[in-house]
């Protein structure tokens, strides 16, 4: 711990933002893993296919259950809405489907794209301070004393690599976690494209016998 705060304190005022940053892409990156692979997801192979079968045999209410045993995924909500209006006629169907993309698509959405802009600006102040040390630094070579000079250069280069060290450490884990939630938004919007488009056929198919 005590080499963790005296690269802090080495690091100067920059860090200070820097950490207020990885605090707020923290609790980001917490709730946007817990909603995007817990609340919204599922297993599209399992759920799609079961609902799709249920309703191909005219068990739309067994259909309705399994939508409902999937909680709060967006997979189950789009399908559910469209089971709920499968008497409907083909247009009904439809708009329901899309009425329920566009009810879950923006808790899928929130706050993921802020991930992002927040590891660009960890990275930005990290150089910011970089430079600021840097400036320190030749400012030190210019006009401090000859007996002070080691120890006003070190302390200048310390901003310039521990500011730029702390950016990347914040940075990078954001990045890394900000294109997984991307990829499972993508996996989770594509479920609900196929499984929807292949209900309705199913949906469209049965109205006419």
């Amino acid at each position: 711990m005590g080499g963790l705060a005296q690269f802090f304190i080495d690091g100067g005022i920059w860090m200070a933002p820097i950490g207020v940053i990885s605090v707020i892409a923290l609790a980001v990156c917490v709730e946007r893993i817990y909603a995007l692979m817990v609340v919204y997801n599922a297993d599209g192979k399992v759920l799609g296919p079961k609902v799709i079968n249920a309703v191909k045999n005219h068990q739309d209410s067994e259909a309705i259950a399994a939508c409902d045993k999937a909680g709060k995924s967006a997979l189950a909500h789009v399908l559910k809405n469209a089971v709920a209006h499968a008497n409907g006629g083909e247009e009904v169907v439809a708009t329901a489907v899309e009425e329920g993309v566009l009810e879950v698509t923006p808790n899928l959405m929130k706050r993921t794209s802020s991930l992002g802009g927040l590891a660009s600006l960890a990275t930005l102040l990290g150089l910011l301070g970089t430079v600021m040390g840097l400036i320190e630094a030749f400012k030190v070579v210019a006009e401090a004393p000859a007996d002070q000079k080691a120890a006003l250069m070190t302390k200048a280069i310390s901003v310039a690599m521990n500011t730029t060290a702390f950016g990347l450490i914040v940075a990078i884990p954001v990045t890394a976690i900000y294109l997984l939630l991307v990829g499972t938004t993508k996996k989770i919007t594509d479920d609900m494209d196929v499984y929807s488009l292949k209900l309705e056929n199913v949906l469209r198919m049965r109205n006419k016998k």
